[in-house]
């Protein structure tokens, strides 16, 4: 039989990798229940190995059906950035949703909160510490990141393969940063509301870092082994455009919960 097809799109074959996916996030989901209240973690790290091993194979196969197979017309292309543009715009709402909560707390705090923000007997960071330093690794991953887009456009292989991996560094180095932050936090996120709004907002953008960084670690590999051209980088760009909303949202939290929040 033909595998001859008269129209652009890219019709995709049976793949078991959505239902391991599934299965994966409500292991992973469920196992950090479990770990809240009975502080066990065999179930969430089954569920992270499930998850991980799901997105390497899955990845694996649309790298195939990009770069090998040439599945991935204009058409299909077209698609892939819009699906990602209203993802963005999604992820948007996601965080407004924080924002709304800590502005609807902080501009007229109640006699609960002692009216002060930050409430009575709550220590705020200090944002011209390790908050400015990650705000300036942000800024300075946006520029690298960038840098590696324009080398690729101009089929600059080496340079390209530099910057993504100073943006790769960058982000690691921010989690780590975030990390030892929170370690040393003179707060928990069950003090008050202000606790609560800080650590969900701040924690939600640490797993964007986190979740950016392997992007642009699995765009670091493709580019090692040659699977971008300066007409043909999609996945490359869906990173970039991430990557530049992770740091536009970081912006939005060090200047109105590290600053004026505090």
């Amino acid at each position: 039989m033909s595998t001859h097809s008269n129209h652009p799109y890219h019709l995709v074959d049976y793949s078991p990798w959505p239902l391991t996916g599934a299965l994966g996030a409500m292991m992973l989901v469920s196992g950090l229940v479990k770990w809240f209240h009975q502080y066990n973690t065999n179930l969430l790290m089954i569920g992270v190995l499930v998850t991980l091993l799901t997105m390497i194979q899955w990845w694996r196969d649309i790298t195939r059906e990009s770069t090998f197979q040439g599945l991935h017309t204009y058409v299909v292309t077209m698609g892939l950035r819009w699906g990602m543009i209203l993802f963005i715009t999604s992820e948007v709402f996601f965080f407004i949703s924080f924002f709304w909560a800590f502005f609807h707390s902080s501009l007229a705090p109640t006699v609960e909160l002692g009216n002060s923000w930050p409430p009575i007997g709550i220590e705020p960071f200090n944002p011209l510490q390790i908050p400015l330093l990650n705000t300036l690794i942000l800024l300075t991953s946006g520029i690298t990141v960038t840098w590696a887009h324009h080398s690729l456009m101009e089929n600059n292989y080496s340079q390209a393969l530099q910057s993504l991996i100073f943006t790769v560094i960058l982000g690691i180095y921010f989690t780590i940063l975030q990390a030892y932050e929170y370690m040393e936090s003179p707060f928990t996120i069950s003090d008050s509301i202000y606790g609560a709004t800080f650590f969900v907002a701040t924690g939600f953008h640490g797993l964007h870092v986190i979740i950016g960084t392997i992007f642009l670690l699995i765009c670091l590999i493709r580019h090692y082994h040659n699977h971008y051209s300066s007409i043909h980088h999609f996945g490359f760009e869906a990173a970039a455009w991430y990557w530049h909303f992770v740091d536009v949202v970081w912006l939005f939290l060090y200047i109105s919960i590290y600053w004026w929040g505090s």
